[in-house]
């Protein structure tokens, strides 16, 4: 038997279409698109002449995720072509990649075998200069409040109580912490810093969230990156320069334009991780989707409990764009592994394996259900999959009295009818009553809403403040920044801050080491566990194998 494809010689070999048929398929007049090369382009909402947002949004999540793979974006292509190839009017709103886990452990983000975003190797790397933006805004903050110390520091800032970082879009544990300033008088002020990885920072949550250029101009100024001797918090604002940050972004902010193998229009924009930061793509990007088609199919990162809850509970109560259906994507592969089977054993087929494993997937699907909204399972199909497990998970699924279907999207995708299934399924989920509600009100504490969160969607007993979380708290409430929602910072493999305890645990407690407001973005970060915002590189990473062909092709990518 021929080994199959890799994604990348399968988007290489794919037929793609001048983003200008693409952008006029979709209703995108031309003054709007603003092309980048011949497959890329950005479109300015501004100069859009669809009408207001009216689409309705499915969110594709997922079941805790494993080095088996589940295939999130996978399935997030393959049901909106699948949509389109039922006649729905669709569009596809993801997240950028970060240069960092595509050169590390994770990949890409535009989707695999048969139902990708195009041109993969472009989105995967550069795409349009979006993360540099970001990470240009952030540094120049970080270089103008520098500077502003060393001229004199007017503004009374502690250098020993700043809390925002310089980042780089990569993983680089080396940069983690790092000794600034050093060299003489005329080299700057010493201080302790750091780096984070571009996804952390929160001028690209603040840039996810923004409803506009004006409120991305508005949100940046309310940006607070230290305190003074006194203790009291120093903005963006204080300082004068959230003119000069909106400058370096006014460009990046316009969502940009792709297509899939199978010719559906994708937006690609904005790439907060959903372990350290909210997950989703740009707000923006989703309101101009719902402004050309009649369902969005977006999607949030890692598991429910991370990307989905963040959903619900940041961008859904800042945009209005609560989910008419939830898909949850599981494998068979990964619900094994949740079991205790071992990598290297997965293709052997073990039901008694599986039934021990969809705990996981049974407190994700239950956790959608507290939002007032009906989620749909996908059993992203592998080629090893057993007739038998794949007909005992869909009996469990059906005992459950939960919708789903078995997705064949990365064989049968590309405007093939392997999701023809699912996207039924969706569309009747979509068209379905539904009563959406967040998890929390904002008028709950800062530690209510942890707990909330920790007992209800992880189903853990309780929570544990450190000795600084609680202090952070008393600082909170004194700054008048109780009312934000709470962004969990949590390792995505499990539901306890503690990434080896798989399946659906319980009797277990969630510890807050540290809390950060993100005045800007308008959410406070609890950080869990180890959870780190500059990840490392793995002992053999994926750059290894990565090249360049005599004429100059990507080779290597995934």
């Amino acid at each position: 038997m021929s080994a199959l494809p890799s994604d990348l010689e399968i988007a290489r070999a794919a037929r793609i279409r001048p983003i200008g048929e693409i952008a006029a398929e979709a209703g995108i007049n031309a003054d709007a698109l603003e092309q980048y090369g011949r497959y890329k382009a950005k479109i300015d909402p501004a100069r859009l002449a669809a009408p207001a947002p009216h689409g309705k949004v499915v969110l594709v999540s997922a079941m805790s995720p494993t080095p088996a793979g589940e295939g999130k974006s996978t399935t997030t292509v393959g049901l909106a072509d699948s949509l389109a190839r039922a006649g729905h009017k669709v569009m596809i709103a993801l997240r950028e990649p970060s240069l960092g886990p595509v050169l590390g452990m994770k990949g890409g983000a535009t989707g695999g075998g048969y139902s990708q975003v195009l041109p993969m190797d472009e989105i995967n790397l550069h795409f349009t200069g979006d993360f540099h933006a970001i990470t240009s805004a952030n540094n120049a903050l970080m270089a103008l409040v520098d500077n502003h110390i060393y001229q004199g520091n007017a503004l009374n800032i502690d250098p020993r109580r700043m809390t925002f970082k310089r980042v780089l879009d990569m993983n680089d544990r080396s940069l983690r912490e790092v000794v600034i300033g050093l060299g003489g008088p005329t080299q700057g002020v010493p201080r302790q810093d750091g780096f984070d990885i571009t996804v952390a920072s929160e001028i690209m949550a603040v840039f996810c969230l923004a409803t506009d250029l004006a409120d991305l101009r508005s949100r940046l100024g309310r940006i607070t990156f230290g305190y003074t001797y006194d203790r009291a918090p120093v903005t963006v604002a204080d300082l004068g320069v959230e003119g000069a940050l909106t400058l370096l972004l006014k460009e990046a902010v316009k969502p940009n334009l792709v297509q899939t193998i199978a010719g559906t229009p994708a937006l690609v924009h904005g790439g907060p991780f959903a372990n350290i930061a909210h997950g989703c793509n740009s707000l923006i990007a989703t309101q101009t989707a719902r402004r050309l088609a009649d369902i969005v199919v977006t999607e949030a990162g890692f598991g429910a409990d991370l990307g989905a809850e963040k959903f619900m509970d940041i961008k859904a109560r800042y945009g209005g764009v609560a989910p008419s259906a939830v898909v949850v994507v599981a494998t068979v592969r990964a619900l094994k592994m949740q079991g205790g089977v071992a990598k290297d054993q997965l293709a052997r087929p073990d039901v008694a394996a599986l039934e021990a494993g969809v705990v996981n997937l049974r407190r994700h699907v239950h956790n959608v259900e507290k939002f007032g909204v009906t989620p749909v399972v996908a059993i992203n199909k592998f080629s090893s999959d057993a007739p038998e497990e794949l007909d005992w998970l869909l009996k469990w699924c059906a005992a459950e009295g939960v919708r789903a279907a078995v997705a064949d999207v990365w064989g049968r995708g590309g405007g093939g009818d392997g999701g023809d299934e699912l996207a039924a399924l969706v569309a009747q989920a979509v068209e379905a009553p539904s009563s959406f509600r967040h998890l929390y009100p904002l008028e709950l504490s800062v530690e209510d809403k942890i707990r909330t969160i920790a007992q209800e969607i992880y189903g853990a007993d309780g929570v544990d403040f450190s000795v600084p979380a609680l202090k952070r708290l008393a600082d909170i409430e004194r700054n008048g920044w109780g009312s934000m929602p709470v962004c969990m910072a949590k390792t995505q493999y499990s539901f306890t801050d503690d990434a080896s305890r798989l399946g659906a645990p319980k009797g277990f407690t969630i510890h807050v080491r540290d809390l950060l407001p993100k005045t800007g973005a308008g959410f406070i970060v609890a950080l869990t566990g180890a959870v780190m915002t500059m990840p490392g590189l793995p002992a053999v990473p994926a750059a290894l194998r990565m090249d360049v062909d005599a004429d100059g092709n990507p080779v290597g990518l995934t």
